[in-house]
Order: structure tokens, then C-alpha cells, then sequence
């Protein structure tokens, strides 16, 4: 049965977009993949680098290795101090890039201040960066050539084709416009054919923009921005907001309320675009995995 045939039925207001399901179904895919590369050469293989304790780095991390080990990844963990230089951590990345059964190479952010962080991402070579952030694979992404696309937005992409939500021709507005996200976003959404807005922090008149878009993708970091006044009715609402309140649960940057009521469809908080962007990454390191294992 193909991944569609399972997906939640209907069109009626308010249905919920399930990343937990489109995770699994990815997963599933992946798994005699990885099982074949095993067989004929080795497994894929994942480093994580993890400068410092931030507790919210540590468990993204701990999550990737288990999801690696649960899909037959070679991983491994690399922690280093808070007191990690550039130079340091220079060092390191080009021990990795040197190795052949390493296919990718992930550098958890944030990283402590004293670390140059675009000196240390322009330095993992770009056939091992997984999370697509290095120049050059960013230009391929503004090309719409083949190369490791960040995993949150192609995650967003994987779910909209994945749940039948038509793009090409749509209107969609993208509210952010960092390196992680809202620019990749805007540059997938486009490559579909769909007419692209981006908003920030300045753009005047927000809430209109936001009426405007068939599809709403929140990307700005800040609880509960988007109300009712930010939604036109029938819109397909993607929540990427991950923020921490005073009791310690976590808001989306949509009002999850009035996407209920007001979305033809709407991604949670927690739930939905957070399980994408492990399943994405898994996705890059198998792909980069068969290019180096398979292309000769």
C-alpha cells in the first residue's frame, strides 16, 4: 500500500497534518535502503558534533543516535567542552572529512560564542553536509540542482506532497527569513511553482500578508503570533515555531485555536514539523551515503 493510501481522509476545516505519520512512512522507505548498503558495501554513517551542554542541543542529539541505530546508521557522538576553540573544532571537521565510511558530518547549533560558526559550517566538505547549510550547496538549492536540502523545509515539502496539499500556483507566504528555515522554504516553495511572499520582523502591515497566503509557513520564533486576523479561511497552516513558555511547554508561533478553526489543515505543536526534520536528515545521510557508495 503506497504511503498516500494510508494518509487521514478529507478536506474538511481543521484537519491535523501528522509529522509523526510522515516520519514513520520516510522511515519505512529508508530502512531497505540502508539494509542494501549494508549488504553490498557498509552501512551509512552519521557524525554528530556536540560543542558544550546546552540541554537542548543534548537532546537533539541523544534523539539523532537513537533514530540512527534504530534505522542501521553508523553513528557517532563527538562531545567536546564549552571551551572549544575554532581552531579546535577546524580540526576535528577535517579529521571527519577524511574519513570514508563517515558520510555526513552534522555540527548541532548553537555553538559557544567564541566559535566562528560560518568558519566551521564553510568547512565540512559539501558532499557530507547533511544539513545543507555549506555555500555550495546552498547555490545548488537557488539552482534547483541535486545536493543535501535543509532538513526542515524539504521536511515541510515531504509532508505537503505526502498529504495530496496541492502547492503549484498557491500563494504562499513564508513569515521568517533565517538561513535554517524561512530562505530554504521560500526557495523549495518556489521551485513548486508556487508564488512566494517572504515576511520578517519588519515587514509592515504583516497580518494582510498573511491573509493572503493559500499556504502559511510560521517561521519567526515568537509564541502565538499568528491569530485569527493573520488567517484566511481554508489556508494550509505550517507551525515551525518551537518556543519554550514559563511552565516550560512548548508554543508554536501559530494560535493553535484559531488554526483549528480557521485552516482547511494546520501542523501541530509538538508533532508536527519537529519529527520532519530528523526524518529529513536521516533522508540526506542515506542519499549522500548511495552517491558515495554507488555513483562509481
Amino acid at each position: 500500500m503506497s504511503p498516500k493510501a494510508t494518509a487521514p481522509l478529507g478536506r474538511q476545516f481543521g484537519m491535523l497534518l501528522d509529522g509523526k505519520w510522515v516520519r514513520d512512512q520516510i522511515f519505512a522507505e529508508l530502512k531497505p535502503r540502508v539494509q542494501r548498503l549494508t549488504a553490498a558495501h557498509r552501512p551509512p554513517g552519521l557524525a554528530v558534533i556536540l560543542v558544550g551542554n546546552d540541554p537542548g542541543s543534548e537532546i537533539y542529539v541523544r534523539l539523532k543516535i537513537k533514530t540512527c541505530g534504530e534505522l542501521g546508521i553508523y553513528s557517532e557522538k563527538i562531545e567536546l567542552p564549552d571551551t572549544t576553540t575554532t581552531a579546535e573544532l577546524l580540526g576535528i571537521i577535517e579529521g571527519l572529512n577524511q574519513r570514508p565510511e563517515i558520510d555526513g558530518i552534522l555540527v548541532q547549533t548553537p555553538l559557544p560564542p567564541q566559535v566562528d560558526k560560518e568558519r566551521v559550517l564553510r568547512s565540512l566538505k559539501p558532499d557530507k553536509d547533511v544539513d545543507g547549510f555549506h555555500p555550495l550547496n546552498v547555490g545548488a538549492l537557488v539552482e534547483n540542482i541535486p545536493g543535501p536540502r535543509a532538513c526542515t523545509p524539504v521536511g515541510i515539502m515531504e509532508m505537503l506532497r505526502r498529504y495530496d496539499i496541492p502547492v503549484s500556483g498557491r500563494h504562499a507566504v513564508v513569515v521568517g527569513r533565517s538561513d535554517i528555515v524561512g530562505k530554504p522554504m521560500a526557495l523549495l516553495l518556489l521551485h513548486a511553482n508556487a508564488t512566494v511572499t517572504i515576511c520578517h520582523s519588519k515587514t509592515s502591515n504583516l497580518a494582510e500578508e498573511c491573509r493572503r497566503a493559500d499556504i502559511l509557513v510560521a517561521a519567526i520564533g515568537r509564541a502565538h503570533l499568528i491569530t485569527r486576523d493573520y488567517i484566511k479561511p481554508g489556508a494550509v497552516i505550517v507551525d515551525v515555531g518551537m518556543n519554550r513558555k514559563p511552565d516550560g511547554k512548548l508554543a508554536g508561533d501559530v494560535n493553535p485555536d484559531d488554526a483549528k478553526e480557521l485552516a482547511s489543515a494546520y501542523t501541530p505543536v509538538p508533532g508536527g514539523v519537529g519529527p520532519l526534520t530528523i526524518a529529513m536528515l536521516m533522508a540526506n545521510t542515506v542519499e549522500i551515503a548511495e552517491q558515495h557508495l554507488c555513483s562509481g
